[in-house]
């Protein structure tokens, strides 16, 4: 079997120009180019460029998968969009190096202009079968962009997550402290849950990390923070952002004003998201255990509950081959009648679902009579007689 490798670039906010397209398509020849995005599959051979450096230059995001196990993530975001500090947290903390085989999970690029969020993961153990059945890269890109438009947004789950995989990746020690806990971590968007999937957290690690993260302020509360700052912004100001929505420019104006929230709303409360103490690993993982064993009970909840609809479903459509008893006879009688090896298959597996439904209401007999008449127009049909005798049911013609 071949290597895979898949890469995808998509640009957001602005579209690539010829020259760049121009300069990609001389990397390589079979890839799928647009003005907002580079796909490419490589089954021998690799990029011949750096993801990194593409990103830098001509794009917003990047996803790339391996056969061998390797995934990463680059989300390009505006430098002022979200405090150094918040991301720093989450990349600078003290703790073992990683190894070149095992590269960190979570790091930051930063430019003149732009924050590089990179997430990786890779699967050395060879445990996860995702990545070896060569179809792992695409679909990703579309479930994971969302964190960029999140993180401008002032959403930082997925800064968070990175340094929890950087946990789980062996990379830091019993008494490295967390990063400032976000709000909302036991309530995931599907973007977060998708970069969790994708990274391959461990739910257990996840759901201890995530206990004590408050719930995500109510949009009423918002309102009210947001009230103050607007009463101190000009007529000037306003009209201006009215200004660039005429203009289309809605994401960019909406990014503006909130970065300009965010940052008089720290100056005004520089100490609000800050917790009181931040646990240690070693405190997370105490209560790792109790984690598992909700989700266990949670699990078995969610599988029992799953099986009592299976079984009432079953019954109801058991229920219904004897309320139509006559048609039921009569499609296996049309099935029948068409005489090949699929028909026989349907028609046997209709007949066990047929003898199980008369057992229920304690009516062998009429089953076996109603299989009779059966057998006295399709006995002579070979395969059809074996069928039914290596499934049990005892045939035998009147003499």
């Amino acid at each position: 079997m071949s290597e895979y490798q898949y890469y995808e670039f998509a640009a957001v906010n602005q579209q690539l120009t010829e020259q760049a397209q121009s300069e990609l398509r001389s990397r390589s020849t079979r890839a799928t180019i647009t003005a907002s995005c580079f796909i490419n599959e490589y089954h021998w051979g690799n990029l011949k460029g750096e993801p990194l450096d593409w990103v830098e230059r001509f794009f917003d995001a990047h996803v790339y998968s391996s056969s061998w196990g390797n995934c990463r993530l680059l989300l390009r975001i505006p430098r002022d969009v979200i405090d150094a500090k918040v991301i720093l947290d989450c990349v600078d903390t003290p703790g073992h190096s990683a190894s070149a085989s095992m590269p960190t999970a979570f790091e930051v690029n930063r430019t003149a202009q732009h924050s590089i969020l990179d997430w990786a993961f890779n699967d050395d153990s060879g445990e996860h079968a995702r990545f070896y059945e060569q179809a792992d890269g695409p679909g990703w890109m579309a479930r994971l962009l969302p964190l960029r438009d999140e993180l401008l947004r002032g959403d930082t789950r997925s800064l968070y997550l990175g340094w929890l995989a950087r946990l789980v990746n062996g990379e830091l020690r019993d008494s490295d402290r967390e990063p400032s806990l976000p709000n909302g971590l036991q309530t995931l968007t599907p973007a977060q849950a998708s970069l969790a999937e994708f990274m391959m957290l461990d739910p257990d690690w996840l759901a201890a990390a995530a206990e004590t993260s408050p719930p995500l302020l109510a949009d009423v509360d918002d309102d009210a923070r947001f009230e103050p700052w607007l009463l101190e912004l000009t007529a000037a100001e306003m009209r201006d952002a009215l200004r660039q929505l005429l203009r289309g420019n809605a994401q960019e104006t909406e990014r503006g004003l909130r970065t300009r929230f965010l940052n008089w709303d720290r100056t005004r409360n520089p100490g609000r998201a800050e917790p009181v103490t931040r646990r240690t690993v070693a405190e997370i993982d105490a209560r790792r255990d109790a984690a598992r064993a909700l989700r266990l009970r949670r699990e078995r909840a969610a599988n029992d509950a799953a099986e009592v609809r299976r079984i009432a479903e079953r019954r109801r459509y058991l229920d219904s081959l004897i309320e139509h008893e006559s048609m039921t006879w009569e499609r296996l009688d049309t099935k029948l009648q068409r005489g090949s090896g699929h028909a026989y298959g349907a028609a046997f597996q209709l007949l066990q679902d047929l003898a199980e439904a008369y057992a229920c209401v304690k009516n062998d007999a009429a089953f076996r009579r109603g299989l009779v008449r059966l057998m006295a127009k399709h006995g002579n049909r070979g395969a059809w007689v074996k069928r039914l005798m290596n499934g049990g049911f005892m045939w035998t013609p009147k003499t």
